[in-house]
């Protein structure tokens, strides 16, 4: 009876708990996705075009196409997390298969006009695979106490308290939706034995101390997450005479989003009363967003392409729910109630990631391959998190303006074609987001393919590994040294192609 009246009060908190710098980032990440021509030429396609996937970069790439054609793309997801935390490794990885591509085009041509063809093209990219894992272990200074300190620190005590006939997880909602996420942790440290105020007796009281005593303590993470962000395309292009190329899409994305972790602590120091925490944590993400993209590509002569495109911010309309569960040697007997079923639902909010403008060049030798090169600029200072009037909010739109600039991004591609055979390879370069480049370094992967032609069909094969150094905290607040993880991403796409 009582987790079904928990259930009922799982209510709306109206002020956010997590978004943050981080979901601005993780939202405007795009891996290397789409056909297996695109990853084989690291996706160096924004003055080339004739490939679903190039839609992404340059929308005039549908105009490229002579004939109706349809496409799909399987991929193998491999993901590599080398972690050290307190000069510890570990290293943990996860491989997945999914059909990552899949749509089509239809060319209409024209002999009696200067507009030669007229292409309306429907793709779908996986354009984020959040499938992955950490594994994080290490002999730290810092406890999960200094976590609750940092948000319990300057709350009053007395609205932390639970009131007479009230179950403890209901008091843990009604924080949560009255007060905020802050009070909401706070009460979790206190009730789940963790901290306890200084002046017990003082409702007004704001200062608070740890349970806790060490040196230093061993902590264990796990870190699990699932889901993905899609990108459905609706593009319309056409061809001007025969050496002018132009193009719009709309771009409809799709969220789904979840993150468990689990933190153990051990190793305090002996005769304290505190000798096991545990705390665990559970986030749901969901939602949609929209973009419009213009794109240009113009044949300068035989052998020369250039290419522009406009990519315009992404607008994310997201929904959040979060559920905790702590444990420790002090903790309320009634602690356990306050689990994975009992649930905040926060109110929907809005991410919008910056623009995009990307820049290209190719060079064609007739029949016999290509080389391709894309260059992006995107200003990551000017992503937003709205309701701006939301002090949470707000402050993270402090930290996005402080913290992040821009980050260039190059795409070189070529490939070699004999006869039926065509060899493929690339390289990627993706310039941290952050200043500083401390929290995020810089992404650089390369790319190898390999495609055969049946006929006008067309078989595909391609590999691509990105590598790039984290600072990853395991929690927002109080746990200040970060774990350096190398991630490692390697995909292996197979891709069929049909003309018709």
């Amino acid at each position: 009876m009582k987790n079904y009246i928990a259930l009922a009060f799982s209510l709306v908190c109206t002020i956010a708990s997590a978004q943050n710098i981080n979901d601005v980032l993780q939202y405007n990440q795009q891996n290397l996705i789409g056909t297996a021509r695109y990853q084989g030429m690291s996706g160096a396609f924004g003055a080339l075009g004739g490939d679903l996937s190039a839609l992404n970069t340059n929308p005039a790439g549908a105009a490229v196409f002579n004939n109706h054609l349809f496409s799909a793309t399987l991929s193998n997801y491999n993901k590599s997390n080398d972690a050290n935390y307190f000069r510890t490794n570990r290293e943990a990885t996860r491989n997945d298969l999914e059909i990552n591509q899949i749509g089509g085009v239809l060319v209409f041509k024209s002999n009696n006009s200067d507009w030669k063809k007229i292409a309306i093209a429907a793709n779908y990219d996986l354009v984020q695979n959040f499938d992955n894992n950490f594994s994080i272990s290490g002999v730290s200074n810092q406890g999960i106490d200094q976590y609750f300190l940092s948000y319990a620190n300057g709350v009053p005590f007395g609205p932390l308290l639970k009131r007479d006939g009230e179950y403890l997880e209901e008091a843990y909602l009604d924080i949560g939706r009255n007060l905020g996420f802050v009070d909401q942790q706070a009460f979790l440290g206190y009730y789940g034995g963790i901290i306890d105020p200084v002046d017990e007796a003082n409702d007004n009281n704001i200062d608070y101390v740890s349970n806790a005593t060490y040196n230093t303590v061993n902590q264990d993470y796990f870190e699990n997450t699932t889901g993905y962000n899609s990108k459905f395309i609706l593009d319309f292009a056409t061809q001007y005479q025969d050496n002018l190329y132009l193009g719009a899409s709309l771009n409809f994305h799709s969220i789904n989003y979840d993150k468990y972790t689990e933190f153990t602590e051990t190793g305090y120091t002996v005769g304290t009363d505190i000798t096991r925490t545990t705390f665990d944590n559970y986030l749901h993400t969901e939602g949609n967003g929209f973009s419009f993209a213009l794109g240009a590509i113009a044949k300068l002569n035989d052998m020369v392409r250039v290419g522009a495109s406009y990519e315009s911010p992404t607008w994310y309309r997201l929904t959040d729910d979060t559920s905790q569960r702590i444990s420790s040697d002090l903790a309320d007997d009634d602690i356990n109630y306050i689990n994975f079923d009992i649930i905040n639902v926060y109110e929907r909010y809005t991410i919008k990631t910056p623009s995009k403008v990307t820049g290209s060049l190719a060079v064609v030798f007739g029949k016999d391959g290509l080389l391709s090169l894309d260059y992006g600029f995107q200003d990551m200072s000017q992503a937003e998190i709205k309701p701006t009037n939301d002090p949470g909010f707000a402050a993270a739109n402090d930290e996005i303006s402080n913290e992040l600039g821009t980050v260039s991004t190059v795409r070189l591609g070529g490939e070699y074609r004999i006869k039926d055979i065509s060899l493929r390879a690339g390289y990627r370069y993706e310039q941290s987001p952050y200043e500083d480049e401390y929290t995020i370094g810089d992404l650089n992967g390369f790319s190898l393919g390999f495609g055969y032609s049946f006929g006008p069909n067309r078989l595909d094969i391609a590999y691509n590994r990105t590598e790039q150094d984290v600072n990853k905290q395991l929690f927002n607040a109080g746990l200040t040294t970060p774990a350096l993880v190398n991630v490692a991403n390697t995909n292996v796409t197979i891709g069929y192609t049909v003309n018709f």
